[in-house]
């Protein structure tokens, strides 16, 4: 279905925004919008909305299974301003999913089980969020594919993943059961990439409730949704694979003469399986087998 503005969506989309899963994807530019919808269909998301201007060209395949939303995610915050409306817009309790074009959500087992089975499990384990850690891949020969994004030569880092105390801003105290998380390419070209840009953390998958909001650094305004785990055991977490740092490291001038390849000692072909993220520890299966 296509939509006139992301006003109207809020306003004839609300039946699609009562339960969820719902995943919402932002498209920054065309690149692998079509292999980005088909992943997130085959996830087993109760809708897929796509959010993009009306240049963009969707696939002919998935244009009438996807909600098409026209919107220009371009500015600094077109996209935590539209989740937040989205969140404003959804029933209390609906379960959303945010990523931008070029970003693959996986999870463990998502071979075999749906999205919606792993959110029914975590949901009994009251938990209301879901902890998904930035995993860059990137092309293994930028002199075959100059833009760093490659489906079929994609890699990613198999060690230097790190986390730190995140502290209340306001006591200097840590924070419970919270940690920012860093590796992969924005690691190890930290001086190319902002500070504010270099976390690879981020709460992707979530459950609508009132007054919630996404604040600028992926975290919300409910300190509970920021944990990784509950106090009492581990709980599932999840992976989004990204092109994107990849990609905006070689479209920038300032980087991109600077960087003859991302391959390094410790790259490893991406082998699009959960088995190879939850092997190497990007993901936690939790009390879920």
């Amino acid at each position: 279905m296509i939509y006139g503005a992301l006003e109207d969506f809020l306003q004839t989309g609300k039946p699609i925004l009562a339960k969820g899963p719902v995943a919402l994807i932002f498209a920054e530019d065309e690149v692998e919008i079509g292999t980005t919808l088909r992943h997130h269909l085959n996830c087993g998301f109760t809708s897929v909305v796509a959010l993009m201007p009306d240049a963009f060209d969707v696939p002919s395949d998935v244009e009438d299974l996807i909600h098409r939303v026209p919107y220009d995610c371009t500015s600094a915050d077109a996209v935590i301003t539209a989740v937040n409306r989205i969140i404003a817009a959804a029933t209390p309790g609906c379960w959303l999913y945010y990523c931008y074009n070029g970003e693959y959500l996986f999870y463990p087992f998502c071979e075999t089980r749906t999205v919606n089975e792993m959110l029914a499990f975590h949901t009994e384990e009251r938990r209301d969020a879901m902890l998904t850690y930035v995993i860059d891949i990137y092309a293994g020969d930028l002199d075959a594919h100059p833009s760093a994004v490659s489906i079929e030569d994609a890699c990613l880092d198999k060690s230097g993943y790190y986390a730190q105390g995140r502290s209340d801003p306001e006591t200097g105290h840590p924070r419970d059961r919270q940690l920012d998380f860093f590796g992969g390419i924005r690691w190890r070209h930290e001086e190319h990439i902002p500070e504010a840009s270099r976390k690879i953390d981020r709460i992707a998958l979530f459950r609508v409730k009132k007054g919630l909001q996404l604040q600028d650094d992926h975290t919300f305004n409910d300190q509970e949704y920021n944990t990784y785990a509950c106090p009492w055991h581990h709980n599932l977490t999840a992976a989004i694979c990204s092109f994107r740092a990849a990609k905006a490291l070689k479209r920038n001038p300032g980087s991109t003469f600077d960087i003859k390849s991302f391959k390094w000692h410790n790259s490893a072909p991406f082998e699009w399986h959960s088995r190879q993220l939850l092997d190497l520890g990007l993901m936690e299966p939790g009390q879920w087998f």
